[in-house]
């Protein structure tokens, strides 16, 4: 068979997890949750669960107080991203090393890897070794001739797992399953699907532009038509990436309902913000703000400045009157502040 180019998503199993487990061996085979500071009465979410305590229903994303009382027996740790990341250095390495390999980071813990060969299967298993023996990680495969195939191809077969999901077999194995399984198609964006009528992936696949397009609009209408065919690049970019925006947020232990207390907690995210900011060297040229309020009512909003800053102040001035324009009196739960910088040079 000859040689043809094929991407292969890999996913690290249980990442975060995993690197824990590598530093404490006894946590092997145990309940282990990773999350916030590893305090189920603060407020923080479940970052990684190991399978262990996903068989009682932890997943990411989850308050680490429901978590607990799902799992009551689950170990809980914080979060330690400097040990993550540079484990993430060690698994990205062995992924460039690897011979042909065009790798693009997609997060800490997954890339897409481009390799021109006969047999991606036998590739992939390769890659996973080759990954074992480098970082003492395992990881799941996915192999697709898209990115969309190749990236959910990978759920299908954890831990330690390959799956190969092409043209060929897209619809046998996804035709009947519901749209939320494409990457890209959340609950908000499946709610107004369904409201056409169309619940499957086949449906959707099926689908004629026009509805899309008017629900939509004319280019993110055709799409999402076009993940429900599996469509997606069918080459890897491993061109650098850039930055666009610093931000930083916080979960707020106690609600704040002081406004001096709101004002100096913006102050001090917007001054986390210029210091990024400075490090990158580019200014800032819009301020976007998140609030949530209690119990759980999310906002957010943003300005373009009239001049692009570094001044800590200015981002933090901007945020305050975005949110004082929200004219809302309740607690706030969570604040975040996010400076977008004006593009580089030659542009992204």
């Amino acid at each position: 068979m000859a040689a043809r180019s094929w991407i292969l998503h890999v996913d690290m199993d249980m990442f975060l997890a995993a690197v824990e487990i590598q530093r404490r061996p006894e946590l092997a085979g145990k309940p282990l949750i990773v999350g916030g500071r590893g305090d189920p009465t603060e407020r923080a979410v479940v970052s990684t669960a190991s399978y262990e305590a996903r068989e009682f229903g932890v997943r990411s994303g989850m308050p680490l107080r429901v978590a607990v009382r799902k799992c009551p027996e689950a170990i809980l740790l914080p979060v330690d991203f400097p040990v993550y990341e540079a484990a993430s250095e060690r698994v990205m390495a062995a992924l460039r090393a690897y011979p042909g390999a065009v790798v693009q980071v997609l997060g800490w813990d997954e890339a897409f890897v481009g390799l021109t060969v006969d047999d991606p299967v036998a590739a992939a298993r390769d890659l996973q070794r080759t990954v074992l023996e480098a970082t003492g990680l395992h990881c799941s495969v996915g192999v697709g001739d898209t990115t969309t195939r190749a990236k959910i191809a990978t759920d299908f077969d954890k831990p330690r797992g390959v799956f190969v999901l092409t043209r060929d077999n897209w619809l046998e194995v996804m035709g009947e399953r519901p749209v939320t399984s494409l990457w890209g198609v959340g609950p908000r964006i499946a709610e107004r699907l369904n409201r056409l009528g169309i619940e499957t992936v086949h449906q959707l696949a099926a689908s004629p532009e026009e509805p899309l397009a008017a629900e939509f609009g004319p280019n993110t209408g055709p799409h999402i038509g076009r993940l429900g065919r599996g469509w997606g690049a069918t080459s890897v970019d491993d061109t650098p990436w850039v930055a666009r925006a610093h931000g930083h947020e916080t979960t707020y232990q106690q609600d704040l309902t002081d406004p001096a207390d709101i004002d100096a907690a913006v102050r001090v995210l917007a001054g986390q913000v210029a210091e990024d900011l400075r490090a990158e060297g580019r200014a800032c040229q819009r301020v976007h703000l998140k609030v949530r309020f209690a119990p759980f009512f999310t906002t957010n909003r943003s300005r373009k400045l009239a001049e692009p800053t570094f001044d800590a102040d200015v981002v933090a001035d901007t945020a305050l009157d975005l949110l004082a324009r929200l004219d809302d009196s309740r607690p706030v739960r969570l604040l975040g502040v996010r400076g977008e910088m004006v593009p580089p040079e030659g542009g992204y």
